[in-house]
């Protein structure tokens, strides 16, 4: 049996954005967000209910990608340099991939 659930994207990147996505477990979602300024790089945070925001990966323009240490296996990220848009990509959902997303232009969490 699959479960239906839903993973909260808040977009950080100027003024916040929230959107909802909805997915069943073992599926692809693909989190996108939009930046209008110039950006080096842009990092991707989980937010899971009273935790503090852990950062997951940081995506150069360039789509090189420095993951967490220990990175999330099932993550990747992207950038569409042209369109100014960022995307994190969840391979396998499952329902502990509920959680609140952000997306950021500078380091917004110290290790």
């Amino acid at each position: 049996m699959t479960s239906l659930f839903y993973l909260l994207v808040i977009l950080a990147i100027q003024a916040p954005l929230q959107t909802t996505e909805r997915a069943t477990e073992r599926e692809t979602v693909i989190l996108s967000c939009k930046y209008d300024s110039q950006a080096r790089n842009l990092q991707w945070y989980r937010q899971y209910p009273g935790s503090r925001p852990e950062f997951l990966l940081l995506v150069y323009e360039s789509n090189s990608v420095l993951h967490a240490e220990p990175p999330f296996p099932r993550l990747n990220a992207s950038v569409n340099k042209e369109g100014k848009w960022v995307y994190l990509e969840i391979s396998s959902v499952a329902v502990t991939d509920s959680a609140l997303y952000y997306c950021a232009l500078e380091p917004t969490v110290e290790r």
